[in-house]
């Protein structure tokens, strides 16, 4: 991350949430993924910092902050730990549709619990039959009087379990995107529940469950922002999510890369470090030139995002893909350079590279980012 390029209040920002990654993520993000434990009281203490609500305007109890700044937040928070840092990125997307699409009820009613992360929050799109093809989904939401019946499975829901809030996209009329709608779902509401945790290959600080909808019952102020808008709330909670997990690997990515230079330093081969060898010189020279080129991309997006540009959405999907694979690309050659101390997990590299994988199919996967993009590239030829 250049300082030169941050402006006073943003380079504070880094150093804050630096200091706290540090402090509180760094030390214990491997005993976190050996144990599969989701740290509730880190994410705590990271919301008295403002980073339970970092989109959500200060009236609500949040920072306010723009996706330019909050994409400086989520890397600094990966730099310790891209799970924990992940979720907190996922809580944040959601905070933002409730504050965007919610009426003033809604926001007074669930923002300040969200914000201080009383309460924790989960996003419900993609199900065992739908996942690229988000419009597709079949959960389904019935109108009953003043109340909606929503019936379905979610998959792949990252916090389900520990956070008692979740964004739910659900059918409420005909095929396609016009027929979602979007609806706030209580933990304690009767009828939710949750599959097991998920086994993974990273991402072990969070859990991953199915959430269950039996005949949820649901009065009508559930219902986020118009009868069929689910879909366009879902897609524009997720440009902004995108740019935070491709932050997230720009975040894990750099902390493998400082690694792989502390561990050369410390190495000898041959007569000489590890260091000035030539051929590996090389190889960190294109790694951290890889990371300079997808930050800035990243940050582009941001900025277009924070101004609605027209061109945002496909900003996004590229800052998205390209990050995501830089990020773990320059993770799995940071381990190679370790050589066998990158596949021990006491070396911190594996880890990383586990994490981040998964950053490459979640919130769209990769291949979906190129379809957004081709879109945008190909709309005026018709």
């Amino acid at each position: 991350m250049t300082s030169t390029l941050l402006t006073e209040d943003q380079q504070a920002l880094v150093e804050t949430t630096l200091d706290f990654t540090q402090d509180h993520l760094a030390p214990h993000a491997l005993e976190w993924d050996r144990d599969k434990h989701f740290p509730v009281d880190v994410l705590r203490k990271a919301a008295g910092l403002g980073l339970g609500g970092v989109y959500v305007r200060e009236q609500s109890g949040g920072s306010g902050l723009g996706r330019a700044d909050g994409v400086l937040v989520f890397e600094a928070l990966a730099s310790g730990c891209p799970s924990v840092a992940g979720y907190l990125s996922i809580h944040n997307m959601v905070g933002w549709m409730i504050d965007h699409y919610g009426d003033a009820a809604q926001r007074e009613r669930w923002l300040p619990r969200l914000c201080a992360m009383d309460d924790l929050a989960g996003y419900c799109l993609t199900e065992p039959g739908a996942g690229s093809d988000a419009a597709a989904l079949t959960t389904r939401a019935v109108r009953d009087g003043e109340h909606w019946l929503l019936s379905g499975v979610k998959q792949f829901i990252s916090g389900a379990g520990a956070a008692q809030l979740y964004v739910v996209m659900a059918r409420t009329g005909g095929d396609g995107a016009d027929g979602v709608s979007a609806f706030v779902v209580d933990k304690d509401d009767p009828g939710v529940s949750f599959g097991p945790n998920e086994r993974k290959m990273g991402w072990n600080a969070q859990p991953t469950r199915q959430v269950v909808l039996d005949a949820v019952r649901l009065p009508a102020d559930r219902l986020l922002g118009g009868e069929g808008q689910g879909f366009r709330i879902a897609m524009n909670g997720l440009n902004g999510g995108r740019l935070g997990i491709a932050a997230c690997s720009l975040g894990g990515a750099r902390s493998a890369l400082n690694a792989a230079l502390a561990h050369l330093a410390d190495r000898e081969a041959f007569g000489q470090r590890l260091l000035d060898a030539q051929a590996l010189r090389f190889r960190l020279a294109d790694m951290a030139t890889e990371l300079t080129a997808a930050r800035a991309l990243v940050q582009q997006a941001a900025q277009a995002l924070d101004r609605g540009d027209p061109q945002a959405p496909y900003l996004c999907a590229m800052a998205k893909r390209f990050a995501t694979d830089t990020g773990y690309s320059v993770a799995d050659r940071a381990l190679q350079l370790h050589g066998g101390y990158g596949y021990l997990s006491e070396y911190g590299i594996e880890k990383i590279v586990r994490d981040l994988r998964v950053h490459r199919i979640l919130e769209g996967t990769n291949e979906i980012m190129r379809v957004i993009v081709a879109r945008g590239l190909t709309e005026a030829f018709g």
